[in-house]
């Protein structure tokens, strides 16, 4: 479900005449280019200034899209920024005092001496230190740097950009804590091993960009071995989210979700993840499919149904959701009338919607709207809200009914940055917790 188009802003000179601007996005368009935002720097009697934000699959295209304006005549692209890139110039997170620290009074509050009373109250309850530090509100966002995005295998050095985009993401949209950690190794047991060593420092761990299969082990056995939640985003966020999808599929379809029987193709870590999401939610027949004997093997553990044949998978299945990031894998003649096809994989589909939905599809969708960004940080707030010690199925299908909820009629997903989707998110979350405390006590 990666998403890695690039996206350039482009300043440029049109003439200031009616049609002009929706000749430079006839250009763009027919290059290949997605047109994001237009913003109009300056309007004068002869030209128009406007910065016009574009989103491309490779450099290429960029150079076929300013040749294209360039030969209109009149119009004329005057520069080519990376915003992106200057967004990121120092970071997007840093860790700052919530206290002033002017004068020696303050200096003797927040460090010495006075700070040793408060280390002694710790020392006498050690519970209370997420009362009086910021452990009790603080998440680590822990990768080895194997799976980032979509780029795969880059380490963990380069995917800091999306370890600082979770940390941000975190403190914008649930105010939590949030603290990159990059890891140097690939071995499940050194990642587990540090991980314990670290947790001290937090009441979550969000485990990310780990590549399958070994991220199925860290988790698990961070799980057992830790007295925090933890949680592997690419797993259960993903799941969380496509769960929401699937509901407001199967609303606009006028499909029962939990007596239909449901396809998935991809049996990764968001795969399967995605099939165990399905059968917590209540779904009796999940089937999927994989070229992986061990992916096929752990689905068969889970409960699912393992599926050799594609053609097979899609004959009998009246939900298909795909996430392998093989454009075109689903054959249009493959699409059964009434089928809900969710062919997720970004930039590129499985099947476009507009084929299967031409082939007979009730309902197609393709991955575009839908962001982990819309589960993880509700997800955290509620349990972290309700001191929880783990992240477990009812709370995250209790996630994902909130995002469902939320969705307005024919959308796929809320927008994912609605605050007010994520306090429902951590509302619902905090509830199952809650009521799973009172169950057990």
């Amino acid at each position: 479900m990666a998403y890695n188009k690039l996206i350039r802003t482009l300043m440029i000179e049109i003439p200031s005449v009616p049609g002009s601007l929706g000749k430079v996005a006839t250009a763009i368009g027919l290059n290949g280019g997605d047109i994001g935002e237009v913003e109009t720097i300056k309007v004068g009697p002869a030209y128009t200034h406007r910065d016009i934000t574009v989103q491309i699959e490779r450099e290429e295209q960029l150079k076929e899209i300013i040749e294209s304006i360039n030969e209109l005549e009149g119009f004329r692209v005057q520069a080519v920024s990376d915003e992106v890139l200057r967004a990121h110039e120092g970071g997007k997170v840093q860790m700052k005092s919530r206290v002033p620290i002017q004068t020696l009074a303050d200096l003797s509050r927040v460090y010495t001496p006075g700070v040793a009373d408060v280390c002694k109250v710790i020392q006498a309850e050690p519970e209370k230190a997420k009362i009086y530090t910021n452990i009790g509100n603080s998440v680590a966002v822990v990768t080895d740097g194997t799976a980032i995005l979509g780029l795969g295998d880059i380490g963990p050095v380069a995917g800091m950009p999306v370890m600082e985009g979770k940390a941000a993401l975190f403190d914008q949209l649930v105010d939590i804590n949030a603290i990159p950690i990059l890891l140097d190794t690939k071995n499940p047991d050194e990642i587990v091993e540090t991980v314990k060593h670290i947790a001290p420092g937090f009441s979550g761990i969000l485990l990310e960009d780990i590549g399958s299969p070994h991220c199925f082990e860290v988790e698990e056995r961070l799980k057992a071995e830790l007295d925090i939640p933890v949680m592997h985003d690419d797993q259960h966020g993903t799941a969380v989210v496509t769960l929401a999808a699937v509901i407001s599929a199967c609303k606009s379809a006028g499909v029962d979700l939990k007596e239909a029987t449901v396809g998935q193709i991809g049996l990764g870590a968001a795969g399967l993840a995605i099939c165990r999401m399905l059968m917590a939610y209540g779904v009796k027949s999940v089937y999927g499919a994989d070229l992986s004997e061990e992916a096929k093997q752990r689905l068969e553990q889970y409960g699912g149904t393992p599926v050799n044949d594609l053609g097979e998978l899609m004959g009998q299945c009246d939900i298909v959701i795909a996430t392998t990031g093989v454009q075109g894998l689903i054959k249009k003649e493959w699409v059964q009338q009434g089928q809900i096809i969710l062919a997720l994989s970004n930039p590129n589909p499985e099947i476009a919607p507009t084929e299967a939905l031409e082939a007979g599809a009730a309902y197609a969708a393709d991955g575009r709207s839908v962001n982990n960004v819309l589960g993880f940080p509700g997800i955290f707030r509620g349990v972290l809200n309700a001191k929880a010690n783990d992240v477990t199925h009812p709370m995250l299908v209790a996630a994902a009914e909130a995002i469902a909820a939320s969705t307005k009629p024919g959308d796929l997903v809320p927008h994912p940055l609605d605050r007010t989707v994520h306090e429902r998110v951590a509302a619902a979350v905090e509830q199952v917790s809650l009521n799973s405390l009172k169950v057990h006590s």
